[in-house]
C-alpha cells in the first residue's frame, strides 16, 4: 500500500483505503498536487477512555498495600 495517494486516486478508491489502514495500521498521506493535505489514521481508543470502562468495577479492597495472590507467583514455587 502506497504510503501518499493523490486526492483524485483516493477518491475513486476510497473504501479500499480504509480498509487497508484498518487492517494494516499504517496511516495514509493524502495529497493536492503533491503537497500533504490529509492523513487517514487508524483510530485507537484513549487511555482515558480505556480506563473509564473500569470504573466502579472494584467493590472494595480490603488490603490496598498488601501483595495480591502471593501463593501463586511462579518464583515462590
Amino acid at each position: 500500500m502506497p504510503d501518499r495517494v493523490s486526492k483524485s486516486k483516493f477518491k475513486a478508491h476510497a473504501l479500499e483505503y480504509f480498509r487497508q489502514v484498518q487492517k494494516g495500521g499504517e496511516p495514509v498521506v493524502i495529497t493536492d498536487r503533491g503537497r500533504p493535505v490529509l492523513k487517514l489514521v487508524p483510530y485507537k481508543a484513549e487511555a482515558e477512555q480505556v480506563l473509564r470502562i473500569l470504573r466502579g468495577s472494584v467493590i472494595t479492597y480490603e488490603q490496598p498495600t498488601e501483595p495480591v495472590a502471593v501463593e501463586e507467583w511462579e518464583a515462590r514455587r
